[in-house]
């Protein structure tokens, strides 16, 4: 028998076609708003249940998992395999930016190439982390 999210995710990809993501407490709340407003993102944001504010990391992956969201942090401990094994993970993307101006741009560019890229499916990045930094030339 599988979880009330896990009974509900089919209606969930149904209603939007909007990038689902799961956003972990480290992550600028200003960013999240942006994320919502600006991108059209349907944002998980864990500062706003207060069960999970405080929850492990793992939880966190799992629960991206469970729940049908790529996960999107700042935290570069979710990049250990042992501790994170990619065929579990449900995409996990680890932002490096010196301030929420730079993250904003990495967001803007991640949505465009993977998450809403023609060839992109519910979880784009579903096995996989990638860790994102600001280029050269941004």
């Amino acid at each position: 028998m599988g979880t009330l999210a896990s009974a509900l995710r089919p209606i969930a990809l149904e209603i939007t076609d909007a990038p689902r993501v799961y956003v972990d407490a480290n992550m600028p709340v200003g960013v999240v708003v942006a994320m919502r407003r600006e991108l059209q993102w349907d944002v998980f944001f864990v500062l706003e249940h207060d069960d999970l504010r405080r929850a492990p990391d793992a939880e966190h992956f799992r629960l991206a998992l469970e729940l049908g969201r790529t996960l999107i942090t700042l935290d570069h401990d979710f990049l250990d395999d042992r501790r994170y094994p990619p065929d579990l993970s449900p995409g996990v993307v680890v932002c490096s930016a010196p301030d929420e101006a730079g993250l904003l741009r990495l967001l803007r560019r991640l949505d465009q190439e993977t998450l809403r890229s023609p060839a992109a499916d519910r979880l784009p990045l579903r096995g996989r982390k990638i860790e994102i930094v600001p280029s050269v030339t941004s």
